[in-house]
């Protein structure tokens, strides 16, 4: 990546060595923020249980979370290093099982050749202890990039991949990954961004076969999965943004297939007396090819990503470098054929530390 265009996603530790190794002894520029948040929650599914209708509705449960985040960059003559970590915690008092610790990390280093083009390495992981959908995912790949001037930046990467279920190892997948992502900035107001990617996954178990069909075993469970999508973003007054992104895992393994459509938006807009009210949501359609097998990777997916949600928060700066927040936002799904329906609140107030 050439070092003006900064991104978002991280390295392996060999490829900083070697990019360390290789910076000037000219000096260094240097930057970094902390931030912490502490919120006190009322969840109305704590174990975030799917509902067949007949059975009553998960218990109201209070929560505490806590988050902490570290990111920092360090600019070289031709050379940049990013990073990024996040800490974070649940605790339900009336669902000790669903108490979970998450940590999240990424790295990035990158090397300019000339003024258009960079090259260099990103890796990224996340753990999830606790509860019942502990997990960890964990990716690494190398990158070209041009980027001719402020205004376009394009990103071609390839790595691996791996995915670790801990409840159910046959959900346990890894392999190769490709993936492009496009930016262009219209001015200081529009941008718009493009992406896709597609990787080859490899389970350690058996492909179910398909019922009524007779022959030979499917051999391994083998899946393809493709990613692609939009975004468009608009700085001004307001602040809004707007996605779209289209998912097909494929797979040899009969009920695993699975297509989704995906629109997301948010927005973000200052009030009277130094609030900021901030909206995001998402609206998903998805369908099994196959009808609907209730692996425990639909039911991670779901869990994760919610295919409809809505969330609003509502700030105030307290002090300098202290907000008060109250939040809110509901989730909501529904698996075809099966009339198994997902649905959960969540009401919140805490405050945010900011360096």
């Amino acid at each position: 990546m050439v070092p003006r265009a900064v991104s978002r996603s991280y390295p392996t530790p060999f490829v900083l060595l070697v990019l360390l190794a290789a910076c000037s002894a000219s000096a260094a520029e240097w930057e970094g923020t902390l931030k912490g948040s502490a919120r006190l929650l009322v969840d109305t599914n704590a174990p975030r249980d799917f509902s067949d209708g007949g059975t009553p509705a998960p218990g109201v449960d209070p929560a505490l979370s806590i988050l902490g985040a570290a990111e920092g960059r360090v600019t070289f003559e031709r050379t940049q290093l990013v990073g990024r970590y996040e800490l974070g915690g649940r605790m339900y008092p009336g669902f000790p099982s669903e108490d979970t610790l998450i940590q999240t990390g990424a790295l990035e280093a990158s090397l300019a050749l000339g003024t258009e083009f960079g090259v260099g390495a990103e890796g990224h992981a996340k753990d999830r202890r606790g509860g019942t959908r502990a997990y960890s995912d964990l990716g690494t790949s190398l990158f070209i990039e041009y980027a001719p001037d402020v205004r376009m930046a394009l990103r071609v990467r390839g790595g691996a991949r791996r995915f670790v279920y801990r409840p159910d190892a046959t959900a346990n997948f890894g392999g190769a990954e490709v993936g492009a992502t496009g930016r262009y900035r219209f001015n200081r107001r529009h941008s718009l961004t493009l992406f896709g990617e597609w990787s080859a996954r490899r389970y350690g178990i058996q492909a179910r076969t398909r019922p009524g069909v007779e022959g030979g075993e499917p051999g391994r469970r083998e899946d393809g999965a493709l990613t692609a999508g939009l975004g468009y973003s608009y700085r001004g007054p307001v602040t809004l943004g707007l996605g779209y992104s289209y998912q097909e895992v494929s797979s040899n393994s009969f009920g695993e297939t699975v297509l989704r459509h995906r629109v997301t938006g948010s927005a973000g807009v200052r009030l009277p007396w130094k609030l900021t009210l901030m909206a995001q949501g998402s609206l998903g359609i998805t369908r099994y090819p196959d009808g609907i097998y209730l692996s425990p990777e639909i039911i991670l997916v779901e869990e994760d990503e919610g295919q409809n949600s809505l969330s609003l928060k509502l700030a105030r700066p307290v002090s300098e470098r202290v907000d008060l927040e109250l939040s809110w936002g509901v989730w909501s799904t529904r698996l075809p054929r099966n009339d198994l329906t997902y649905s959960r609140q969540m009401f919140g107030v805490g405050v945010t530390w900011r360096d």
